[in-house]
């Protein structure tokens, strides 16, 4: 079964000072309904501490049906030969009301700091639920944080947080005291965005919308991650 589809447009964007490359993917998934019938079927629950909302895990048929037909654009995009597999995939809907966010939520962040480690985007809903932003941190001017660039990323974050306070209790919206946006895509149904993992973003979910846990008017994306090596 194709999960993507042969007719999808494709470009690859390079982003901020850094020079970041985004793969925009628009009209991914060939059977976008089926995924969505997948994920009203799926069993939700709360994955991992940080994760503002809820996920289920997705088909791995599926997951890997996806990175094996988007291999050859990742691989020339990131310059990777093998394209890592997949370490994990879920649906993901965010319920958290900006109230109710951490402060850890309220802030930009990264998946993992290995710069192989590679995320897949898919949303599912519409723009009105809000898209993914990118962001630079200020005082260190960096846009991805690997294990070498951490302990000065970390030590810029406290220092900010001292000088400024944590951010309000919000999803984060443009500029802030700590972080300057450097890009923002909007969530087009059945758009995807392919980026390293360790690129400081952030969802970008507008002051207003609708934060359902319900598959049909939530906040509903895919995510899979690509990161490893491939099992001998």
């Amino acid at each position: 079964m194709t999960a993507i589809n042969p007719q999808a447009a494709i470009r690859v964007e390079h982003q901020g000072d850094e020079r970041q490359p985004v793969i925009v993917i628009d009209d991914m998934l060939a059977e976008p309904e089926r995924w969505r019938a997948a994920a009203s079927a799926a069993r939700y629950g709360r994955i991992g501490p940080h994760y503002p909302g809820v996920r289920a895990h997705v088909d791995a048929a599926d997951a890997w049906a996806m990175r094996d037909e988007l291999a050859g654009v990742i691989g020339e995009a990131f310059g990777l030969d093998p394209v890592p597999p997949v370490l994990e995939c879920f649906f993901s809907i965010v319920t958290t009301p900006a109230h109710a966010l951490a402060p850890i939520q309220r802030l930009p962040h990264v998946d993992g700091l290995e710069p192989d480690r590679i995320a897949i985007l898919v949303y599912l809903s519409g723009a009105e639920q809000g898209g993914t932003a990118f962001y630079r941190q200020r005082a260190t001017g960096f846009e991805t944080v690997d294990a070498a660039r951490f302990p000065a990323f970390d030590a810029a974050l406290r220092a900010g947080v001292a000088e400024h306070g944590l951010p309000p209790p919000a999803y984060i919206a443009g500029d802030t005291p700590l972080y300057e946006q450097v890009a923002a895509y909007e969530a087009w149904p059945n758009r995807a965005l392919v980026y390293r993992s360790h690129a400081l973003h952030c969802a970008a979910i507008p002051a207003g919308a609708e934060l359902t846990a319900d598959v049909g008017r939530g906040r509903l994306s895919v995510n899979g991650f690509l990161f490893g090596k491939e099992r001998q």
